[in-house]
């Protein structure tokens, strides 16, 4: 049975965790509007290490929920505090969670501790992972790869990223390998940082790489020479299955804030739902308002759900699009709608309305954009495959 209840215990953490997400939330708008890279760790860092234990201890409790879903459940309220503005810098990524997805043990043990960017994303490949250009060539012991890659989370303070890359670019998807690359090995450039319209805090880079030589070992997984097949974009898709849920989950607790916000400015201006009148009988600001929260309360059930499957080792290709679907519409029009309730007040620096519409609105295209989401959900029901619906 599909169970979300919390006990007192869990209840108790999250509230520390929302304080925790205030004392983080009053440095938003220092970071977004001067674009500076985030300290290491903020000064309240220290403040907040009860917080850990807590989390460690939670399990000797009885009645806590599974350790998945609570990280999803932390995650909502990490996010409603304040988006990517952390506490102390983290020492995991998305390419993290690939190593632990397709790596063999002893290459877990080597680069467990090291912080790993994901390089996917091309400038002719974004959506569609399986037209990955960039190659790998063995040559004797090492593999050269040449390409560049786009838009990598933690491309800057990263100790290095998970670069996927084709042996055989008439061989499709069954080509594409994935490699561990080490900041500072020769060929390995960081090309720029973008400068974003949201997310500021981020840090975002573009890779180039050139002739870059790197051991036979960084393949991840077994060692296959140049033998095309095996896990390297299922490995995409597997990391997708796990990060896409938190995604979403950061759209959550980013539409959670302007939900918060807005419903406070109104009740200032003597606005409140009344719940036992009709939907005509409400004005339209009051149904914008139930708009929202309607609209957050769906996601929050379809993310829970991707990550309860998860949790159980059961397949959630189609959870997980799910919720990424339903996530990126939610940052797209949960956040125009607070905007739109707030009036004029909400295009300006007097909200963090402002700043969070800017920073959802990536939600619908990172991590797959919602129209392939659509595409993966169509897929399973109607029972096609990729060349049956494209």
């Amino acid at each position: 049975m599909v169970e979300f209840s919390l006990n007192e215990n869990d209840q108790k953490i999250l509230n520390e965790v929302r304080k925790e997400g205030l004392a983080r939330r009053q440095y938003s708008r220092e970071y977004d509007d001067n674009k500076k890279d985030p300290p290491d760790e903020l000064p309240e860092a220290e403040k907040f290490d009860y917080i850990r234990d807590m989390m460690m201890e939670r399990r000797n409790h009885k009645g806590a929920c599974s350790s998945t879903v609570f990280s999803m459940l932390n995650s909502f309220q990490q996010h409603w505090g304040e988006p990517m503005l952390n506490r102390r810098y983290p020492r995991s990524g998305v390419g993290n969670v690939t190593l632990n997805t397709m790596g063999t043990a002893e290459q877990k043990e080597k680069w467990h501790d090291k912080l790993l960017a994901f390089a996917n994303t091309e400038p002719g490949c974004g959506s569609d992972s399986k037209a990955i250009e960039t190659t790998a060539v063995l040559d004797g012991d090492e593999w050269v790869l040449n390409g560049e890659k786009i838009f990598i989370t933690n491309g800057i303070k990263c100790d290095g990223a998970v670069v996927f890359a084709t042996l055989d670019k008439s061989a499709g998807r069954g080509a594409i390998k994935a490699f561990v690359v080490l900041r500072g090995t020769p060929g390995f450039e960081l090309a720029k940082k973008e400068q974003k319209m949201g997310l500021r805090v981020s840090d975002t880079a573009n890779y180039i790489l050139k002739d870059c030589r790197i051991p036979r070992e960084n393949l991840l997984g077994l060692d296959e020479g140049i033998k095309t097949g095996g896990g390297g974009f299922k490995g995409v898709m597997q990391t997708f299955n796990i990060t896409r849920p938190g995604v979403a989950a950061i759209s959550v607790g980013e539409i959670m804030a302007c939900h918060e916000l807005v419903e406070e400015a109104l009740k200032q201006e003597g606005i409140r739902v009344n719940w036992e009148t009709g939907h005509h009988s409400r004005s339209a600001v009051q149904q914008k308002l139930i708009d929202l929260e309607a609209l957050l309360e769906a996601t929050t059930l379809t993310v829970l759900r991707a990550t309860w499957l998860m949790d159980k080792g059961r397949p959630n290709n189609v959870e997980s699009s799910v919720c990424k679907a339903k996530g990126g519409n939610l940052a797209r029009e949960g956040a125009q709608l607070a905007v739109e309730l707030l009036g004029a007040l909400g295009i300006t620096h007097d909200t963090l309305v402002e700043k969070l519409f800017r920073d959802a609105r990536v939600g619908d295209i990172y991590e797959g954009t919602g129209e392939i989401q659509r595409l993966v959900i169509a897929r399973a029901i109607l029972n096609y495959s990729s060349k049956d619906l494209m």
